[in-house]
């Protein structure tokens, strides 16, 4: 048994009975669609022809919002109906990242995930969903697509269909005949600020605040971003989007690059003092190396409590550990800063008890587990299907680098306090105008190499000359990596090396903003 949609596009009137019929259905608030149509015209007057386009949440039978979610709150029955859960949500809004259809949004009542769930509660009683019942044309048909009898089974088998996004792997269940490219891809027909007979250009609850239009700023002000046309290959002639439902913008807002830096500076901190000590031989003062720890535990403190704050029902946190659905990066993730702050605790404890034994054991521990926390993050993002440019391969290797940078200059800024002399000094200047210069290096093999998709490269454009370019190139680069690696490798005086470590750190927070915003200015349906 394997449920499905098939939309007709012969047939579909762009009436969005479908839509009003779902909302009754489900109660679903005002701002947010399960099921929704789009409007896309091509031509010039007077041969034009619009398009209508409904969409909602495919049924995949491998949906990446079920394994990425970390507490089971979204799961595939056994029928192939993905249903979700909203008792379990933590609203942590990874399974809006990993669907490639732009199908989850925030309840803006419950604070909870929610999407299209087939109508369960009426398949469960004999009847069909409630859009199919009410389309006055037919143009939605739902069944078994496993049953060779049924309508949809037929109507995939005899009609040409095609699905959104086949290269991601999802195995989509939602099948459209006689679908338009440009509708169903939406950078053929990029969203527009505003639609014809809808003045709504923003959401409602969460996406009030982060669901920014891809042209605005997260200060809602227009931003100067890219308005360059897509290929000549990608999209056919005059294309454009009429109408639709606002746009979703970045669900993950300030919260998770602040964490993402935090987790560097804490976990670069510990790994530094591990390779300045057991690996090089430096010999380093016992005040230096308590104020290293000290940051390291304090900036995973604040790791943690970022992670929490970006909840959207912060009130459930604890069941990422209580309730783990251990194929989740977020869950491992968890467990894995949980060990690197038992190992932290550790190192402390035995440094202060002078069990010199138990300390050595506790540093290469704690590294090994700093390392992990540092590089994480780039799986988890990897996780997320429906953001292309998350997909690189160099990701662990750009967070690994930005830990390295992020605890240097950490260190070079304490130290200062603590009376680094200058030896010390240098050591930790010719370390960081490396780690600078290999970011460098990284970031442009990201941004300037070959893209896996259209979705990564577009990505990269808005990075390089769109709405970020500032802050990637002024913020990131200049000030970030550029500055301090000139300054490092000239002058690796004490007092230098601590200003290039503050602009170290102000680089490091740049980067990951752009790394986490970009991405999410790309719509996905």
């Amino acid at each position: 048994m394997n449920y499905g949609f098939v939309i007709d596009a012969r047939k579909c009137i762009g009436c969005h009975a479908c839509t009003v019929a779902c909302k009754s259905e489900n109660q679903v608030p005002l701002g947010v669609n399960r099921t929704w149509v789009k409007y896309v015209e091509k031509g010039s007057f007077p041969n034009t022809r619009r398009y209508f386009t409904v969409l909602r949440c495919n049924h995949c039978e491998e949906p990446p919002c079920v394994d990425i979610c970390p507490v089971e709150a979204l799961h595939r029955r056994d029928d192939g109906i993905v249903d979700f859960d909203s008792r379990r949500c933590i609203g942590c809004k990874a399974c809006a990242q990993a669907c490639p259809y732009g199908a989850l949004y925030i309840d803006p009542e419950t604070k909870t995930s929610a999407k299209c769930n087939y109508c369960a509660h009426r398949k469960e009683v004999g009847l069909k969903p409630a859009c199919v019942v009410i389309c006055p044309q037919q143009a939605i048909v739902s069944g078994d697509l496993d049953d060779p009898s049924s309508a949809i089974a037929k109507l995939v088998a005899s009609e040409q269909t095609m699905v959104r996004r086949s290269e991601k792997g999802t195995h989509p269940n939602l099948f459209y005949i006689n679908g338009d490219g440009a509708s169903l891809d939406p950078l053929q027909a990029p969203p527009d600020k505003e639609y014809h007979w809808s003045s709504q250009a923003r959401g409602v609850g969460h996406f009030a605040k982060y669901g920014l239009d891809p042209e605005q700023s997260h200060h809602g002000a227009p931003a100067k971003a890219i308005r360059r046309p897509a290929k000549t290959s990608d999209r056919p002639a005059a294309a454009r989007r009429v109408y639709d439902a606002p746009s979703k913008g970045s669900v993950w807002g300030w919260e998770v690059p602040a964490y993402v830096w935090s987790k560097a500076v804490s976990a670069g901190s510990f790994l530094t003092l591990f390779l300045l000590t057991a690996i090089m031989g430096v010999s380093m003062p016992d005040t230096l190396q308590w104020a290293v720890w000290g940051v390291s535990l304090l900036f995973l403190s604040l790791t943690g409590a970022l992670l929490v704050k970006d909840l959207d029902r912060p009130d459930r946190f604890t069941l990422v550990m209580l309730r783990p659905q251990f194929g989740s990066w977020l869950v491992r993730g968890g467990f894995t800063i949980t060990g690197y702050g038992a190992f932290l605790a550790l190192w402390g404890a035995s440094k202060f008890l002078g069990l010199h034994g138990l300390e050595t054991a506790a540093l290469w521990a704690g590294s090994a587990m700093a390392i992990l926390t540092a590089v994480y993050t780039a799986f988890l993002f990897g996780s997320a299907k429906g953001r292309d440019f998350w997909q690189s391969p160099l990701l662990w290797l750009h967070m690994l680098v930005n830990s390295m940078i992020a605890g240097g200059s950490a260190m070079s800024v304490f130290g200062i306090v603590t009376g680094m002399d200058a030896a010390l000094a240098e050591i930790l200047a010719r370390l960081l105008a490396g780690w600078f210069a290999l970011h460098l290096i990284v970031m442009a093999a990201e941004l300037f190499g070959k893209h896996p998709s259209a979705n990564a490269e577009r990505t990269a454009e808005i990075i390089i000359h769109g709405a970020l370019r500032q802050q990637f190139w002024t913020g990131s680069v200049l000030v970030g990596n550029v500055l301090p690696m000139i300054a490092v490798y000239i002058a690796p005086s004490p007092a230098v090396v601590a200003v290039a470590a503050v602009l170290g750190l102000i680089g490091v927070f740049f980067t990951e903003k752009v790394w986490v915003q970009a991405p999410q200015s790309v719509p996905l349906s």
